[in-house]
């Protein structure tokens, strides 16, 4: 690493700032209660649900040819004809996708916490949301969430030609803020993506946030750091000026 002062942050969005993983289970859980209560549904209903929470895993998206709304519609429609066979029933697949949708969104938010220290980093350093991801859904959650007004810039990767772990666009992020690849630190849960992009990009650090305890491969990117969770950053931040300070 450089002998600069870190200059700025990079962050990931989901699952790093804000709790994906926990609003898209609390949108599963509505459309269980949906299929129960109005459609009878026993347990078809979780099946349904485990069914379309493999997909959303597996999703390849091209932006160009597929539109996300038709997507997902079709990931419940399959699960549900999957599930309880017959003919294909787009409209019950459309009423779970919006439910499952808008549950997920209104459980989109930035901890009170988490607001004020992205505050307190802006005083000292620039700050980036990097997010990969198709541009409609990801918009939707930075408005959720109202994370905008806390960042200097926003970079969605699915309005890019490339998307993290390439350089292309840690680079296009530098020249955003006016900064060197070596002035900044990429802050991000996924290994694949945030990580090894950061290394990729020869960023001054990479710090993981491994909220679960996991233990990632041999074969997985080694980051420069590891956290369980963002808060922990500032304390970070100080830790690697301090060694700045003391090598020159």
């Amino acid at each position: 690493m450089g002998l600069s002062r870190v200059r700025a942050i990079f962050f990931d969005l989901d699952n790093t700032l804000i709790d994906t993983a926990g609003a898209s289970r609390r949108g599963m859980l509505e459309v269980i209660k949906l299929l129960q209560s109005k459609y009878h549904y026993k347990e078809e209903a979780e099946i349904i649900c485990d069914k379309v929470q493999v997909k959303l895993s597996k999703e390849c998206f091209h932006p160009y040819n597929t539109c996300i709304t038709d997507l997902r519609t079709s990931h419940w429609e399959e699960a549900i004809q999957e599930t309880k066979g017959g003919a294909a029933n787009r409209k019950l697949a459309e009423e779970c996708y919006f439910l499952w949708k808008s549950t997920r969104l209104q459980h989109m938010t930035l901890a009170e916490d988490v607001k004020a220290m992205l505050t307190e980093l802006r005083k000292e350093v620039r700050l980036l949301l990097l997010t990969n991801g198709d541009r409609q859904t990801q918009r939707e959650k930075i408005e959720a969430c109202a994370c905008q007004s806390y960042f200097d810039a926003v970079v969605v990767g699915g309005e890019q030609r490339e998307e993290k772990p390439a350089p292309s666009i840690f680079y296009y992020c530098c020249n955003l803020l006016g900064v060197q690849p070596g002035d900044c630190v990429m802050v991000g849960d996924t290994l694949e993506t945030d990580i090894q992009g950061g290394l990729n990009a020869g960023l001054k650090a990479t710090v993981w946030i491994n909220k679960n305890g996991i233990v990632p491969l041999k074969s997985s990117p080694v980051p420069h750091y590891i956290v369980s969770s963002v808060l922990e950053l500032p304390a970070l931040l100080r830790s690697i000026d301090c060694k700045v300070s003391m090598s020159t």
